[in-house]
């Protein structure tokens, strides 16, 4: 069923806003996974403790955004 009717305004910067979402989505995901391999090569190059170090602490970094992101989510 069609909602827009009487009384329901479609705005064009939603309509925009809604195009440039994805884009820009897609934009900060390769800025972050340049960034994480960049990262990942200088950890490995730095010897094996400090990599260990870095795993327990992204993990926990992982573990307390799905936490904060399921108290949010309701």
């Amino acid at each position: 069923m069609d909602e827009s009717g009487h009384g329901t305004r479609v705005f064009a910067e939603e309509a925009l806003l809604g195009l440039i979402g994805p884009f820009w989505q897609v934009v900060i995901g390769t800025v972050v996974l340049v960034v994480l391999v960049l990262s990942v090569g200088r950890l490995a190059r730095r010897g094996r403790s400090r990599m260990t170090t870095a795993l327990l602490v992204t993990a926990a970094a992982i573990a307390g955004f799905a936490v904060i992101g399921v108290l949010l989510e309701g």
